[in-house]
């Protein structure tokens, strides 16, 4: 065969799209043809955002309607979820038709999709085209999706809610992964059954995919990659400096100029992703708590998420830079960062690992509490914050934690040494890469 012509198709939201266009990138380099299929509202956003003149040419992007209504709220992952299923599935057919047309000696020779898209893997399954899965999270909260059969089977968790059957029920999803609590599992804390009961149907849809292609590494979580053959880790994406990382929001790259300009090992970075949001009293405890600190300080804070930039800047004072949207790999390679106070998605988390920064973890819901074990439990590259009897991260605990983290030089060392283990895992990323390739061609 020629060279294999992969059609990506990323959930539509900025954790998804993220990745796979940077292993869209990577593929390219080793002579691939992609197409990136987006929803037309991405498309817009990614082709005003101007990132499209930085893509390779092997990469041409594409776009179907998702169905989600300009008033709805985007943040409602189960409207988006449902609509984008029962919307682009009808219309996935005739594109691949389309896009083989335009160039019938190099047909769609494989189908790559991200978490919520397993339905594009049965299309492509139906019209006899191979299936890949890449995870835009990490290996184990795949594993543990791939487990809620047997969880439920084992009577460990309710089969239509995912809940423990037990309280405070432990889980360990392979003899050698680390017991977890329940509420470290990715359904848990979604606070509805819909997300449990969609991901449970979607593992069906995802097991049709020969492959399941993970940004991470072998030795991160060794644990999990013995849990199926189909496991790849391909990571980290981060080690490949070609690659252009894809926003849907404009940057604000002043934040670059104003690290240049701090000491090192001074600023505290603070971003919770493109998706969470803090509640009010919890914002202004946040501003407060960086104020406290009387250190620089570097912090995200997205125009979506209910406050103005200018909200946060009212308590910045001399110490602060607020921005609406930052180059996070850049930020987080930038000598003058201590730490990272993140929400703890995989992105930032590899992102983090991979320049050695430590973390204070500031978990909200999906695989962010099971990242959060790896970081403190695990890798010990972090610490989590206790909440008071409000339910609250007070400004105390945010300076108290803050303080104790950049003193531990024991955390700091163990950061400095997953760097670098990481860094050494790149050659089975690369080795796992070519067995991919080389499997999509034949």
């Amino acid at each position: 065969m020629g060279i294999p012509h992969f059609l990506a198709i990323p959930f539509p939201i900025q954790g998804h799209i993220n990745p796979l266009l940077q292993f869209s990138q990577l593929l390219v380099t080793y002579g691939c043809k992609i197409t990136f299929l987006s929803s037309d509202d991405n498309y817009r956003k990614l082709k005003a955002a101007g990132h499209g003149k930085a893509i390779h040419p092997n990469i041409k992007f594409v776009s179907l309607p998702d169905g989600v209504d300009p008033q709805d709220d985007r943040k409602d992952q189960a409207n988006v979820i449902s609509t984008t299923i029962k919307t682009m599935r009808v219309k996935l057919p005739m594109l691949i038709q389309d896009v083989n047309a335009l160039d019938s000696h190099n047909k769609i020779s494989c189908i790559i999709v991200t978490k919520n898209m397993g339905w594009a893997l049965e299309v492509g399954h139906q019209l006899g085209i191979k299936g890949a899965l890449f995870w835009p999270a990490s290996a184990t909260s795949l594993t543990s999706f791939n487990s809620i059969q047997r969880l439920i089977d084992e009577g460990t968790i309710d089969s239509k809610t995912g809940l423990p059957t037990r309280n405070h029920e432990l889980i360990q999803l392979a003899s050698n992964l680390p017991l977890m609590e329940a509420a470290a599992m990715p359904w848990y804390c979604l606070g509805n059954a819909f997300f449990f009961l969609h991901m449970k149907q979607e593992m069906q849809n995802l097991n049709l995919a020969e492959k399941w292609l993970c940004n991470t590494t072998f030795d991160l979580e060794a644990g999990a990659f013995s849990t199926s053959p189909k496991l790849l880790p391909t990571g980290p994406l981060m080690a490949n400096e070609n690659n252009i990382l894809c926003s849907l929001w404009e940057e604000d790259r002043t934040c670059l100029e104003w690290l240049d300009l701090q000491p090192p090992q001074s600023v505290i970075y603070v971003s919770f992703g493109s998706m969470v949001s803090l509640k009010p009293n919890q914002f202004n405890e946040l501003a407060l708590g960086l104020d406290l600190l009387k250190r620089p300080f570097l912090w995200v804070v997205r125009e979506d998420n209910g406050f103005e930039v200018n909200d946060a800047c009212e308590f910045r004072g001399s110490q602060g830079k607020v921005v609406s949207w930052a180059p996070q790999k850049k930020v987080l390679s930038h000598p003058s960062i201590a730490c990272f106070i993140s929400h703890c998605g995989w992105n930032s988390t590899i992102e983090g690992v991979y320049n050695g920064v430590p973390f204070l973890c500031w978990p909200f819901c999906s695989d962010q509490f099971m990242n959060q074990t790896y970081i403190c439990d695990v890798w010990k590259v972090g610490v989590g914050f206790d909440r008071d009897e409000n339910g609250l991260i007070s400004k105390e605990e945010i300076k108290k934690k803050v303080e104790q983290l950049l003193v531990d030089e024991e955390i700091k060392e163990r950061s400095s040494k997953l760097m670098e283990m990481i860094i050494k895992n790149k050659t089975q990323g690369d080795q796992n890469l070519n067995m991919f390739i080389n499997w999509a061609k034949d």
